[in-house]
């Protein structure tokens, strides 16, 4: 089996992918594959790393938010159990075939999620005496820093590390919160990554690159509390949740693009639906069902209303109704947020034709089926 990274850029929509010279990055596509693909809905990190991790969508998996509503307590609570995700991940997969894997992540959720099956895991937020021993502590996760920290872990691996045949690297998107493409400090940033993208791909030339992004990145102008607004108009939801929502808040404080709403009543389904639709920033208003089907979800796993906001306005929990954002604001989560990049380089078989792909885990699908071939199985 060929040895291959995975290179999750988190937030690295295919605008940063456009305008910038990237030529390390480009280089690999022209020879490769390159495909302008799409991100899972919702366009969060949870649901699209979890998808890229088992080569599946929501809908096989499981996982559609960063933080769910828990009925039991009729709280939010972040979603870090391994037991949720439903299919074999890529590590699973690999360890079933022994081959030795690895994954390398700015973010812990990641690593509770599924890092319990790779044989070298580590996370940039929460790392362990040996990792600092070996690689020194990371530099804060608000910085750009903190993603070539983990990327020099990458290039260390592949130079000492011949029985790990798999590595995946998730870097964090806050730099993509904090500038837009063209700004310099994202110039900067994704030069040093293209750098050190290079630095890889020389110390393992016989190495498959499989690079993509879980979602995009846009300004936003407006924060809407959903539930606030309704209830100050005499309308009782049982529930309101931004999907975005985790433990790293800095950089978004937990909007995002999408709500799932819960209702008290199968009753309230009517009027609570005709007040959202008033409510400006609202864009579309689906039921369970309806989203379920049409983004590939898990039904039992989203709320009654999935509620889809416009390109310029984010949902979460505020001290009022609305809130206007500062002009540097950025965020995801909403259909507007899925061009992302899907790249293959480096194979040593026949290269695929872009028309097998469509989403960023049609690539670690493809990935997946090559590991299963023997096995007459097949991703998820």
């Amino acid at each position: 089996m060929q040895r291959t990274v995975v290179c999750m850029y988190d937030g690295l929509g295919y605008d940063y992918f456009e305008q910038h010279p990237l030529p390390v990055m480009k280089s690999m596509a022209e020879a490769g594959m390159l495909k302008r693909g799409r991100a899972v809905f919702p366009t969060l990190t949870n649901a699209n790393n979890i998808s890229i991790c088992c080569g599946a969508s929501p809908a096989v998996h499981g996982v559609t938010t960063n933080s769910y509503f828990d009925e039991a307590t009729g709280t939010a609570q972040f979603l870090e159990d391994p037991e949720t995700i439903l299919c074999p991940t890529i590590f699973q997969r690999y360890r079933q075939a022994g081959i030795g894997s690895a994954l390398l992540t700015c973010k812990e959720k990641t690593l509770l999620l599924v890092g319990g099956d790779a044989d070298v895991a580590v996370a940039a937020e929460a790392p362990s005496v040996e990792v600092i021993a070996s690689y020194g502590s990371p530099p804060p996760m608000y910085s750009s820093e903190v993603n070539y920290w983990l990327w020099e872990i990458a290039i260390d691996l592949l130079r000492t590390r011949p029985d790990i045949g798999l590595i995946y690297v998730h870097t964090t998107d806050y730099p993509m919160h904090m500038w837009a493409p063209e700004e310099p400090e994202s110039v900067d940033h994704l030069t040093r990554l293209d750098e050190l993208l290079g630095q890889a791909r020389e110390c393992a030339p016989d190495t498959m690159f499989l690079i993509t992004a879980d979602h995009g990145m846009n300004a936003k102008n407006l924060c809407v509390d959903l539930r606030k607004t309704c209830s100050a108009n005499g309308i009782d939801l049982r529930f309101c949740i931004s999907p975005v929502a985790d433990r790293l808040v800095k950089h978004h404080r937990g909007f995002g693009g999408v709500s799932y709403v819960y209702l008290n009543a199968e009753s309230d389904r009517t009027v609570v639906r005709e007040f959202l639709q008033q409510i400006k920033g609202v864009e579309e208003i689906l039921g369970r069902d309806e989203a379920a089907t049409r983004f590939d979800l898990k039904a039992d796993r989203i709320g009654d209303f999935v509620v889809l906001a416009d390109r310029y306005t984010v949902f979460g929990d505020l001290d009022g109704e609305k809130e206007v954002l500062p002009e540097n604001y950025r965020n995801h989560g909403s259909m507007y947020e899925d061009d992302i990049p899907l790249i293959i380089s480096g194979y040593q078989g026949e290269v695929p034709s872009s028309d097998q792909f469509a989403m960023n885990y049609d690539l670690t699908r493809w990935l997946i089926d090559r590991i299963e071939a023997g096995k007459g199985q097949s991703a998820c």
